[in-house]
């Protein structure tokens, strides 16, 4: 058995919650709080043979504390050095597997010119004449104007060995022509269902692909990653999460070679960070894809791995707004693509939605626009009628767009919202592709987290790593703040959104527990109380005592899942 105190600083319990000072743990669970705690813990380490006897004979806190009728227990106590101890953080959408594999490939993310990238990429693939594909991710999408990125750059560094690049929205791919001619991309090709493929002024494509029906020409004939570099991927992947205070994620986009690496994992025992698994429902396949989701969840509940889970279905309702199969109610401003895409279609996705939940799942809708958003949730009040009333959590994920007419329907249907704080600034990325495409007035209201929050939504926070960084920090700073890196705007963007710093830390922990289910006796973790697992992080100051431009670079002292530790960082320093 392991007793552990924590001591000497703020135990944070929510933003509605009372501080304390102490924090009790045994064998993975929080035993006490506060001057309880404390006591327990004296009395554990104090207690002899017959005052533990009595203690356990009389059922009382104190054997809980004292574990054995024998001896006292060892207690170890840990200085928090006056930082603050809160729920370890949980990242409501994301794609850890993607994110650890981008290190297995040309390093295209730092890049900050297509030069760059063309150097990169010759410079890899220099160094592994073995590979005969060069896959890499993720390019900074905003370094060509509208996005739109040339084969023949790329044959500059490899033309004779195809290369695959993801842009960071993972929406897009750049290739060089070799990667082209072996998919059979040419001039003639039609668009595919869902997708895009850019074309130059004579037809030919120019190299930029988009959403998948277009990516998968490309993907599908690409030969399959290593079991041992996809497992490699996950390690990699939790390593960065539990250095950041995250210990558990759900991965939004799962298909069956993915899964498989999960299994794989589970049975190595080489999982490091409690993860659910979200099943990619294809409109394309999705009538025989129903019973493959149900066996997938029946294959992980065999696994009794603790740190994994199989259910939720995830559902694309649209594209992103960079590249324009974003779904919108009214057009774009350059009419290019005029309403974006819709990847169901609203009568489709009600009734694939209506069919997972039926099955038990957790439904995850991908909606990024006004109009996706609407379908989704039109979606979700078809599954409230069809289906009954049930605990079910739906997740409407980004919302990057709201119409007001639907902002307070994620309330009444009990539907969570999971947005990305992180993008809710005036970046380039936002000044350069997104509003020139919006228009001013609908840039204006994107990312209403306030807004929905104040409804009486259960607002859950996520990073969409790798798509952008997924540190919790880096979020939170622009949640509270609605300012970039630089400070811009100096009062921050839409600033009626600005969120109070408790909001945005329960946002990315205890709203992220309620997505996850993780609140019944035996699965409690994302709050402090007795009974609860000992998920926590060690922060080296108080965030809610710190101008937000300092909350990135907080010292994550160190990351505990279930009482374990399984971070812990650089010695103490000072933080003002």
């Amino acid at each position: 058995m392991s007793t552990t105190l924590f001591h000497g600083g703020t135990v944070w319990r929510g933003h509605a919650q009372p501080t304390g000072h102490a924090l009790l743990v045994r064998d993975g669970r929080i035993v006490a709080l506060d001057d309880e705690a404390l006591r327990l813990a004296d009395a554990a380490e104090h207690s002899d043979g017959a005052g533990a006897a009595t203690a356990a004979a009389s059922g009382t806190a104190d054997a809980a504390a004292s574990g054995t009728a024998d001896a006292a227990t060892s207690v170890e106590r840990i200085d928090l050095e006056s930082g603050f101890l809160m729920p370890a953080f949980g990242d409501g959408h994301a794609h850890p597997l993607f994110g650890g594999l981008e290190a297995e490939g040309p390093d295209v993310r730092a890049c900050a010119t297509v030069e760059e990238i063309v150097a990169e990429v010759r410079r890899f693939a220099e160094e592994h004449p073995e590979r005969e594909w060069i896959q890499g991710a993720s390019y900074d999408g905003s370094l060509a104007e509208g996005g739109l990125f040339d084969a023949r750059w790329l044959d500059e560094a490899v033309a004779d060995r195809p290369v695959v690049l993801r842009a960071w929205d993972y929406h897009t791919v750049w290739c060089n022509t070799r990667a082209l001619e072996l998919a059979g991309i040419d001039a003639e090709t039609p668009d595919p269902v869902l997708g895009e493929i850019t074309r130059r002024a004579d037809g030919s494509p120019l190299g930029t692909l988009r959403e998948w029906g277009a990516v998968e020409l490309v993907t599908d004939i690409m030969p399959p990653r290593p079991a041992e570099e996809r497992l490699r991927a996950l390690e990699r992947a939790a390593d960065y999460y539990l250095a950041r205070g995250v210990t558990w994620v759900q991965d939004a986009w799962v298909e069956p070679g993915d899964l498989d690496t999960y299994l794989l994992a589970a049975e190595a025992d080489r999982l490091r960070l409690r993860t659910n698994l979200a099943l990619y429902a294809d409109p394309r396949r999705f009538a025989e894809q129903l019973p493959d989701f149900v066996e997938s969840r029946r294959r992980v509940q065999e696994a009794g791995s603790p740190l994994l889970t199989a259910n939720t279905v995830k559902f694309f309702a649209d594209g992103v707004v960079e590249n324009e199969t974003g779904a919108l109610l009214e057009p774009y401003c350059s009419a290019l693509h005029k309403h974006g895409m819709s990847v169901w279609g609203a009568e489709a996705l009600a009734e694939a939605v209506c069919a997972v939940d039926a099955a038990g799942f957790q439904v995850h809708v991908h909606a990024i626009g006004d109009a996706a958003v609407r379908q989704a949730r039109r979606a979700i009040e078809h599954v409230v009628a069809v289906n009954g009333p049930r605990d079910r959590r739906p997740v409407i994920a980004h919302a990057q767009l709201v119409d007001e007419a639907d902002l307070d329907r994620f309330a009444s249907l009990g539907v969570i919202p999971n947005m990305q704080p992180l993008w809710a600034q005036l970046d380039a990325l936002m000044q350069v592709l997104t509003v020139p495409r919006l228009g001013q007035e609908r840039a204006d209201r994107q990312y209403p987290m306030r807004t929905i929050e104040q409804s009486g939504a259960r607002l859950a926070f996520g990073s969409d790593w790798p798509v952008s960084s997924g540190d919790p920090r880096d979020g939170i700073a622009v949640a509270v703040s609605r300012r970039t890196v630089d400070g811009e705007p100096a009062g921050g963007w839409t600033p009626h959104e600005i969120l109070p710093v408790g909001v945005a830390l329960d946002a990315y922990s205890a709203s992220v527990a309620h997505q996850a289910f993780a609140d019944s006796a035996d699965a409690a973790w994302g709050r402090i109380e007795p009974g609860a697992a000992a998920d926590l992080v060690h922060l080296a100051a108080d965030p809610r005592d710190l101008d937000p431009s300092r909350i990135p670079d907080l010292p994550v002292r160190a990351t505990w899942l279930a009482g374990s530790p399984r971070y812990r960082g650089a010695p103490s320093l000072a933080v003002s």
